[in-house]
């Protein structure tokens, strides 16, 4: 499988969405951080998505879906790869993330479990944590530096 993981174009976003909603994600507020959108193509088929919200120093990784036909191929971790390299080129220090299905593959990326209330402030004002995601979703942390 050939796949390359490019910016989101606004055209791309209703693709997304779907991809999101068909993996019971939460597709709130997305299209405001399309510039910070990431999806895997195969061709022209997009079959993946990651995004991070940026809050200065801080960010949160949200939206990490691959295609259920796509999986087990390692998409997930090349989204999340190019996800942290975005997150460092924007200067971003601490990642966070929402989570209540893949705490064990965010760790081998350097995220750890916090608690919810330890988690930057910006961040924790985010619709992800506000209304989104569930009250038991783990938090997790990465520090970029």
């Amino acid at each position: 499988m050939n796949v390359t993981v490019t910016a989101a174009s606004a055209a791309d976003l209703p693709i997304v969405l779907d991809l999101l909603q068909r993996c019971k994600m939460p597709q709130a507020s997305l299209e405001q951080h399309l510039a910070s959108t990431l999806v895997a193509r195969e061709g022209v088929r997009i079959v993946g998505c990651a995004a991070l919200e940026v809050y200065g120093r801080a960010a949160l990784l949200r939206s990490v879906a691959v295609e259920p036909s796509s999986r087990g191929l390692g998409l997930g971790a090349q989204l999340t790869n190019a996800a942290l390299d975005l997150a460092r080129a924007h200067a971003v220090q601490t990642l966070y993330l929402l989570t209540d299905t893949a705490s064990v593959f965010f760790l081998r990326f350097g995220f750890h479990r916090v608690l919810r209330t330890d988690v930057d402030p910006a961040v924790q004002r985010s619709v992800e944590f506000t209304d989104a995601c569930p009250e038991n979703a783990l938090a997790m942390r990465a520090d970029l530096t």
